[in-house]
């Protein structure tokens, strides 16, 4: 049993999931399976005896990202381990602590950065429109996660804001604060600093959790931000028992204060650490691996990836007169390739800016290919799924007259449910997509399940956020799609300006619109495409430099199919 673990893990994996006291650094590539390793990790350290799961802390940066974790863990017989967000770690214990302290509840949380700050604007004699008031709860949450006050932020910035001058920006940001400690209310990146601040000022309260915590696993460590990691150092403690996983190839949020320093100088602040590299990747071929090592190679902390397959197709790179040709020729491909059998739900387009996806639905919809836009509202959030759930649930008070399956389909019929799609475009098809994707996991239940078993097995998905996949092509931005993994990826608008972004000017920002690309590319598992266009209304553009350091070829514009001229370097 104390091996059970570890079975089924490549050599590298075992011996990342068997670095069970730290200080241990997982250096893991895209598909490489760390969060396989990180679940097995714990799962062996508690088989073993060396972790009691409920002195373990497991910290990811989503809800859910923590969700999966622990859907996983439970799948490997662990129960009590803390996966959890930074925040609702940080907030659970101030939740937890503030009534010891401070003889009170703990402040309430600020549903509306942006409406705190337009009502602290108007009390301090300001008018300014919602763009600039977003503009500064962005200022406010990059100075707060970079733990600076707002006059060294001032100095280390000194430009302000379009419409606000420095000493403006100084008063409103002041403002806000005093208005916030007026109504008792916290603030998103107030909760980590307060969580901070009451761990260092209140010695009782920093034993109590250095008593309930011995061991911490932190994921995507490269996107750990100084207080973030402030709080991780005082969590932690003179201990060493911490085990870190990440890829500083895939830092993407140094907008929001990701730091890859802290991932890349690990070693540094832990001569004695084991690192362990996880360069093996399960999920892309040689080929489109060939294409992210070449763009990334001789990067700080670039791993080299290999395929665990043979080399399939080289990626395809297309160049198209206009923005609207793109979209029209990514379109005609995947109606092309659904035709031929493809799932949807495996084929996704990415792209860098939120305003791309609307030409992109048009060209579908109008191919009668339905997609979904990543990042819109949860899917257990949907009126029609939440809807839905109250009907299964009212229905299971009575017994069964039908099978399961049946029964569930009558109570979707009843709320619109049809066997046949409306056309595709619309919120006809997006409410069908949800239903028949609650009909598919009914059809999906294990024997013996009934109206009542299956409710709360939803109940536990939308908990956990564990979502189904909706038989839809996926849309989305670079950003929304890390984590995630497709057979088919359309890598939209590869030309100078949409990546590398227009204001992306320095070095370091040139360098982040790398790693972005990076991430689209190794999303892809079976085939890629890359597209660009010359054109964007009266303004002309040149492909992407990016294109040209994966060493592609490029077709002359029109729409015909050009193949990349690199192959996979492994």
């Amino acid at each position: 049993m104390t091996e059970r673990a570890l079975v089924g893990l490549d050599d590298r994996q075992r011996e990342a999931a068997s670095a069970l006291r730290g200080p241990v650094c997982v250096l893991a590539g895209a598909g490489t399976g760390k969060t396989r390793v990180i679940t097995h990790r714990i799962a062996h350290g508690v088989d073993t005896g060396a972790y009691s799961p409920a002195r373990v802390m497991a910290v990811t940066f989503t809800t859910k990202a923590a969700g999966e974790m622990r859907g996983r863990l439970r799948a490997l017989g662990v129960e009590k381990v803390a996966a959890r967000t930074f925040h609702s770690a940080a907030l659970a214990q101030l939740n937890f602590f503030w009534p010891q302290v401070a003889g009170d509840s703990a402040p309430a949380i600020v549903d509306s950065k942006v409406r705190v700050l337009g009502q602290a604007a108007d009390a301090i004699g300001l008018r300014l429109d919602a763009t600039t008031l977003r503009d500064v709860a962005g200022r406010i949450e990059s100075r707060k996660v970079s733990m600076r006050t707002i006059e060294a932020d001032a100095t280390a910035r000194p430009h302000s804001i379009p419409g606000l001058d420095l000493s403006a920006l100084t008063d409103l940001q002041r403002a806000y604060e005093k208005l916030k400690d007026q109504r008792r209310q916290l603030d998103f990146e107030d909760v980590l600093l307060a969580c901070a601040g009451m761990l260092e000022s209140e010695p009782r309260v920093l034993t109590a959790v250095h008593e309930q915590y011995r061991h911490f696993t932190v994921d995507e460590f490269q996107d750990v931000s100084p207080v973030q990691h402030r709080l991780l150092e005082l969590w932690i403690g003179e201990r060493q028992d911490l085990c870190v996983v990440g890829d500083a190839s895939q830092t993407i949020y140094s907008f929001a204060g990701a730091d890859p320093r802290y991932l890349l100088d690990f070693h540094t602040r832990y001569p004695q650490a084991q690192v362990v590299r996880l360069e093996r990747n399960y999920r892309s071929d040689g080929a489109i691996l060939g294409a992210a090592n070449a763009l990334m190679r001789g990067r700080p902390g670039a791993l080299e990836l290999v395929s665990s397959g043979p080399a399939g197709p080289v990626p395809q790179v297309t160049g198209y007169p206009d923005d609207a040709r793109e979209a029209e020729g990514v379109a005609r491909r995947i109606a092309e390739a659904i035709a031929a059998g493809v799932d949807p739900r495996r084929i996704a387009v990415l792209y860098r800016a939120n305003a791309q996806s609307a030409a992109l639905l048009s060209a579908l919809a109008s191919r009668g290919v339905p997609a979904t836009v990543l990042g819109g509202k949860r899917f257990f959030d949907l009126p029609e799924v939440r809807q839905a759930l109250l009907a299964l649930r009212g229905a299971a008070v009575a017994p069964l007259e039908t099978t399961f399956v049946a029964a569930v389909r009558d109570v979707l019929r009843s709320l619109g449910f049809s066997d046949d799609p409306p056309p595709a475009g619309g919120a006809l098809r997006d409410a069908w997509e949800a239903r028949a994707a609650l009909m598919r996991l009914a059809e999906e239940a294990p024997a013996g399940a009934t109206l009542r078993t299956f409710t709360d097995q939803l109940m536990a998905r939308a908990k956990d956020q564990h979502e189904p996949s909706l038989r839809t092509v996926t849309l989305a931005t670079l950003h929304a799609a890390k984590g995630l993994e497709w057979d088919h990826v359309h890598l939209v608008g590869m030309a100078e300006g949409l990546l590398p972004i227009s204001y992306a000017t320095t070095f370091e920002q040139i360098d982040e619109e790398r790693r972005l690309a990076y991430v689209g590319i190794t999303r892809a598992a079976r085939s890629l495409s890359l597209s660009w266009a010359q054109a964007s209304g009266y303004r002309e553009r040149q492909r992407s430099r990016f294109l040209q350091e994966i060493g592609t070829g490029i077709a002359d514009a029109g729409g015909a199919r050009a193949t990349t001229g690199g192959r996979s370097r492994h």
